[in-house]
């Protein structure tokens, strides 16, 4: 896996992400297993609001799958920009969540790519949080940085109206019926759920590796978040 700052757009120099990305335990295994959903997610300009993929899949009281990995959702209207929240369990309230600054269009145009890398780096200088309760990020996404965002304190009614649609949905991608049943000028709502391997380099770096249990071979998809020292 090359270094992430080997791209010239890239202007983070922080070695935890380095660290990271040298992550060796499963490796291998991500990597043959990680194409699938990215696959269906490639597909989203295909599908329409009458896919009700979560309909389908129903919505058990417990989990699907009983481990210790990481639930990731990636969401937003087709126009709109991508929202991310992280989840210890489906059936628990997301202890991350924040809104990228990108639009839909342009990160499914990312998820051609062999590999997906997004980072997430916090400039703040106190250690009294912990990483994941820091609010401003600068956002970078496959060595690109798109701009600042700030982490959610409240979630909007979008937000927790995605998160009570996909309740115990492990993994997942499709359309979901628009909250107010009518179009909008965002276009539909789209969404992709999956589980991630959540590795913690240290207090001030931490990293997901999206696994799949299909055991297709394809691209990657690893979200890291470092603060600054």
């Amino acid at each position: 896996m090359s270094p992430v700052h080997s791209s010239p757009f890239f202007q983070m120099e922080n070695p935890a992400i380095i660290s990271l990305l040298r992550h060796k335990p499963g490796d291998k295994k991500r990597t043959k297993s990680t194409g699938g959903l990215l696959k269906m997610f490639k597909i989203f300009p295909m599908l329409t609001s009458g896919c009700k993929m979560v309909a389908l899949l129903g919505k058990p009281r417990k989990p699907l799958l009983k481990d210790n990995a990481t639930t990731g959702t990636l969401f937003g209207y087709r126009k709109g920009r991508v929202s991310l929240a992280i989840q210890e369990d489906p059936h628990c309230m997301p202890i991350f969540v924040i809104e990228l600054p990108m639009h839909s269009s342009a990160f499914q145009k990312e998820m051609a790519s062999d590999m997906v890398r997004i980072a997430l780096e916090s400039e703040t200088k106190t250690h009294k949080k912990k990483l994941l309760e820091e609010f401003v990020w600068a956002v970078y996404c496959n060595g690109r940085k798109t701009g600042y965002s700030i982490r959610r304190k409240q979630m909007s009614e979008d937000e927790l109206y995605v998160m009570q649609q996909l309740r115990g949905v492990s993994m997942s991608a499709g359309v979901l019926p628009n909250p107010s049943d009518k179009e909008t000028a965002d276009g539909e709502l789209t969404y992709m759920r999956a589980r991630f391997e959540r590795v913690v380099g240290s207090k001030d770096s931490e990293a997901l590796y999206m696994i799949n249990p299909d055991g297709a071979a394809g691209p990657e998809l690893s979200i890291f978040f470092v603060r600054a020292h």
